[in-house]
C-alpha cells in the first residue's frame, strides 16, 4: 500500500449493536435478503440505532500522516519563537523589568475567548466544514505574527529615522507580532485536534494522535536546529542581509506548506449535511455502513446506552492528547437544545466539577509554570548565566556576540528537549504497566525539578545540555498524562453508572479538558505578571532556573497527596 493510498472506505466498520434477536437485527437482515419494505418503516425500525454506533471510514496511514504535518510546521514555529522572543525583545529595547509582560495578554485573551471560539466552531456551518475554516484563518495569524515578530525591527528600521521613536516602534511591533503569533499558536491547537476526531474513527483517533505527538516533537527539534545555526555568517544570510530574515524564510516557507497538506487531507463533511435528512432509498442508506460519505458528522448522534451484557472491545486510550484543546465533544455533531458555551458557564462549570478533577487542575497549574518559566526563558538564560554575554551591550560589541552565542547554544538544548521529549512519549507506553498513570505523573514532576535544580547549582555549558533532556520528560508529561487521568476517571464513571443502572447521560470530557487547557494560559498569566519582577529583584536570570525548580518540587507534593489513583 502506498503512503497516500485511498481510505479504505469500503470495507464496512465495526459497529457495536444491540443483542442478537432485537428489531435492528431483523431489519438488517431482511435489507441483506433484499428488503422491500417503505422507508418510512426502516427509518423507525433500524437507522436510529446504526446511525448513532457508526464510526467514519478506516483512514491510511499516509493520511493520517499528512493530517499531522500541520503540528510539525506549527511547533516549528513555536520552536522559532520560544528561542528568539526573549532576545529579539532585548534587543530592541525593552527593559529587563518588562520583558515577562509580553506573555500576558494573549494568554489572557485565551482564557477568556478559548470556551467561546471553540463552541463556535461546533456550530460553525461553512460548505468547507466546521474545522478547516479556524484552522485556515488563525495560520494566516499566526504567519503574520512571526512575520511582523522576526522582521518588525529591520522594517521600523527602514521607515523611522528618529533613533528615540524608532526604538519605541521597534518595541511595539515586534511585541505585537508576538501575541498574534501566540495567540493564533495558542488556538489553532483546538480545531487541530478536534478536526481529526471529527473525521477518524476510534482507532485511527489514536494513531492520528500518535503521529501528531512524533510530528510535534520533529518540528520542534528542527525549529531548535534552525536557530542554533550561525546564519549571520552564512552566504544565504549575507544575500538575505540578516540572521532573522533566514529564520523567518525557513519558518514561512515550512508553516505555509504543511498548513496546505494539512487542510486538504482528509474531507470534511459540512455541519448542516445529514444523509438521515436527504432522500434516500433502503439500499443505499444500507451502503453508508462502509461509505465514505459517512465522513464526520453525518450520523453523529449520542449513542444509546448498550445493555450491559455486551462487552466493550475498544482498546483503552493511552494517549488521550487529542480533547487537549476541543471544549465540546468535538466527535459529536451539536445538539440542536445544547446551549453554546461561554466563559460564565465554564467557569461555574470548573467550579462544580468533582474534587478529583479540580486536584488535577491545580496540578496542572502548577506543572504548567514551572515548565513555562524555564522555557520561555532558558536561551535568554544560557546568554546571560552560562555564557556572560549581555544583550543590553552595542550589537558589534563582543559582550553581545558572546550572548548571541549562548543564545544559539541553548537552541541546541531546546532540540535536545524536542527529541527527549518524542522518545519518552515511548517510553511512558512501557513504565505504564508497573507504575501507572500517577507514577508517571509523578515522575516526571521530579525528574524536571531535580534537573532545574542541577542546572541552577551548576550552570556550565556541558551538565547544562546533557540536563535539557529532563526538559522533554515533563512536556510529553504535560500534554498526555493529565488527559489520560479525565479519560480514566471518565470511565470509572461510566462503569459506575452501569452497575447503578442509571441511564442519565456521562459527564462530558469537553468541559473538563478545556478546564486543563485554561490553567496553561492561567500558569503563562502568572509567569508574564511574576518572573519579571523576581528576575528585577534578584538582579539575574538565574531565578528562572530556581522558580522553575520550586513549582515543579511543589507539584510532586500535590500529586502525591491529592491526585485520585486510578489502576
Amino acid at each position: 500500500m502506498t503512503l497516500l493510498s485511498e481510505d479504505q472506505s469500503a470495507r464496512p466498520q465495526p459497529c457495536r449493536l444491540p443483542e442478537p434477536g432485537k428489531h435492528i437485527s431483523n431489519s438488517l437482515h431482511q435489507f441483506s435478503m433484499g428488503y422491500n419494505g417503505s422507508k418510512e418503516e426502516y427509518m423507525t425500525s433500524g437507522e436510529s440505532v446504526v446511525y448513532q454506533n457508526m464510526e467514519p471510514p478506516k483512514r491510511s496511514r499516509g493520511r493520517l500522516i499528512l493530517h499531522g504535518m500541520v503540528m510539525f510546521g506549527r511547533e516549528f514555529c513555536y520552536a522559532v519563537e520560544a528561542a528568539f522572543v526573549t532576545p529579539v525583545l532585548l534587543s530592541v529595547g525593552l527593559p529587563r523589568s518588562l520583558y515577562s509582560l509580553v506573555w500576558l495578554i494573549s494568554p489572557i485573551l485565551g482564557f477568556l475567548l478559548q470556551p467561546i471560539i471553540g463552541s463556535a466552531s461546533d456550530y460553525c456551518r461553512s460548505s468547507w466544514g466546521r474545522r478547516r475554516p479556524y484552522i485556515l484563518a488563525l495560520g494566516i495569524f499566526m504567519l503574520l505574527g512571526i512575520t511582523l515578530f522576526l522582521n518588525g525591527d529591520a522594517v521600523i528600521s527602514a521607515i523611522v529615522t528618529d533613533k528615540s521613536l524608532k526604538s519605541v516602534w521597534a518595541i511595539v511591533v515586534v511585541m505585537f507580532g508576538v501575541v498574534l503569533f501566540d495567540f493564533a499558536a495558542d488556538f489553532i491547537d483546538g480545531p487541530i485536534k478536534a478536526y481529526l476526531f471529527d473525521v477518524c474513527s476510534y482507532q485511527d483517533k489514536e494513531r492520528g494522535l500518535h503521529y501528531h505527538a512524533l510530528l510535534t516533537g520533529l518540528g520542534g527539534a528542527f525549529g531548535y536546529l534552525v536557530g542554533a545555526m550561525d546564519w549571520g555568517h552564512s552566504v544565504i544570510g549575507k544575500l538575505m542581509g540578516s540572521e532573522y530574515t533566514v529564520i523567518y524564510f525557513f519558518s514561512a516557507l515550512t508553516w505555509g506548506i504543511f498548513l496546505t497538506v494539512h487542510l486538504f487531507s482528509i474531507p470534511e463533511i459540512p455541519l448542516g449535511k445529514d444523509p438521515s435528512a436527504s432522500d434516500l432509498t433502503p439500499p443505499s442508506a444500507l451502503r453508508l455502513l462502509g461509505s465514505q460519505s459517512n465522513v464526520y458528522g453525518s450520523l453523529a448522534k449520542e449513542p444509546v446506552s448498550l445493555p450491559t451484557s455486551v462487552p466493550d472491545h475498544r482498546p483503552r486510550s493511552f494517549s488521550a492528547l487529542g480533547e487537549a484543546n476541543s471544549v465540546t465533544s468535538s466527535a459529536k455533531q451539536p445538539n440542536k437544545d445544547q446551549k453554546k458555551m461561554t466563559f460564565r458557564s465554564m467557569m461555574k462549570a470548573i467550579i462544580n466539577m468533582p474534587h478529583h478533577y479540580r486536584c488535577l487542575c491545580v496540578s496542572h497549574l502548577l506543572g504548567w509554570t514551572a515548565f513555562l518559566c524555564n522555557m520561555l526563558f532558558f536561551t535568554d538564560f544560557m546568554g546571560q548565566i552560562v555564557y556572560n554575554g549581555n544583550p543590553y551591550a552595542d550589537h558589534n560589541s563582543a559582550a553581545y556576540a558572546t550572548y548571541e552565542r549562548g543564545v544559539e547554544v541553548g537552541c541546541w538544548g531546546l532540540c535536545i528537549n524536542a527529541v527527549s521529549s518524542a522518545l519518552y512519549s515511548y517510553v511512558q507506553r512501557f513504565l505504564l504497566q508497573y507504575i501507572g498513570l500517577k507514577g508517571l505523573y509523578f515522575m516526571g514532576y521530579f525528574v524536571f525539578g531535580l534537573g532545574t535544580s542541577l542546572i541552577g547549582l551548576f550552570p556550565n555549558i556541558i551538565a547544562t545540555l546533557v540536563l535539557c533532556s529532563v526538559f522533554g520528560v515533563m512536556s510529553s508529561t504535560l500534554y498526555t498524562i493529565p488527559f489520560n487521568l479525565v479519560a480514566e476517571y471518565q470511565r470509572e464513571e461510566e462503569e459506575q453508572m452501569k452497575l447503578q443502572g442509571k441511564d442519565e447521560a456521562p459527564r462530558g470530557t469537553g468541559v473538563d479538558c478545556a478546564a486543563l487547557t485554561c490553567m496553561v494560559q492561567l500558569a503563562q498569566i502568572i509567569v508574564g505578571a511574576g518572573l519579571g519582577a523576581l528576575v528585577n529583584m534578584a538582579g539575574s536570570v538565574i531565578v528562572v532556573v530556581v522558580s522553575a525548580s520550586t513549582m515543579s518540587l511543589l507539584g510532586c507534593i500535590f500529586i502525591a497527596l491529592f491526585i485520585k489513583y486510578v489502576d
